[in-house]
């Protein structure tokens, strides 16, 4: 697995302009909810995203983290699926959290050029509102992964995530989560226990139903709500209607 880190001859990223990805497109082909946003595909996530909701109707998770067993699965492209179907109900707010430091992948989907983030944020070394990023759709800010650390589970304590998670839901309606795979690193279950809850991205016929079982156990486990599993790579019969 990739770790993206910065040797000593490297300056680093630049810390985010806050506006400067406002003007570009969203189009990459994955995220059919903004590409195609009549097909099947993106109706299921409209649909995933109800059932969310619907799963606490007096107070439903504000922020959840979206992770996987296993790398390839696909819990990046459902993350931000599901921050673009909830995006299209007027005036709504979220923001997706890139805490992917050993392979971050949200911004190269939004197009959008590397920069400071999450991992900087942990770190102190900036505050919260410079990592934040505004996007060409509306009601959707991300924060990139930003530099990695040598080691991402020393900087992530759930003192620090939980404030962190605080000060974004009094600014958003929801914080979604682009976590690493759970089943064998760290950091999902230390990032599990600060949120509202989370959903586990499971790709069909690639995950073996006892490592979905066994990193389902472990999250709750370690003290978090899991939701339930976000199916992918099912075939979706297209059914038109007008």
């Amino acid at each position: 697995m990739a770790l993206f880190k910065r040797n000593s001859d490297d300056p680093g990223l630049k810390p985010p302009n806050p506006d400067e990805d406002a003007e570009r497109q969203i189009d990459a082909e994955e995220l059919v909810v903004r590409t195609r946003p009549r097909s099947g595909l993106a109706e299921q996530f409209r649909r995933t995203w109800s059932a969310i909701e619907a799963l606490n109707p007096d107070g439903a998770p504000r922020s959840i983290l979206v992770t996987s067993a296993v790398p390839g699965e696909g819990k990046s492209v459902a993350v931000l699926n599901l921050a673009l179907a909830y995006c299209e109900r007027p005036h709504s707010r979220v923001v997706v959290i890139d805490a992917d430091m050993r392979r971050p992948s949200i911004e190269g989907y939004l197009g959008l050029e590397r920069r400071q983030g999450c991992a900087e944020v942990l770190e102190g070394r900036i505050p919260l509102d410079q990592a934040i990023r505004r996007t060409s759709e509306p009601g959707l800010d991300v924060i990139g992964a930003g530099d990695a650390p040598e080691n991402p589970t020393k900087i992530i304590r759930v003192d620090r995530l939980k404030s962190v998670m605080s000060g974004l839901k009094q600014r958003y309606d929801y914080v979604l989560i682009d976590g690493p795979p759970a089943h064998v690193l760290t950091e999902p279950h230390l990032i599990g226990a600060s949120v509202d809850g989370i959903v586990l991205a499971v790709r069909l016929g690639s995950t073996p139903k006892q490592v979905v079982e066994e990193t389902s156990q472990h999250l709750e486990a370690m003290g978090g709500n899991l939701l339930g599993v976000c199916l992918l790579g099912a075939e979706v019969r297209q059914q038109h209607y007008s």
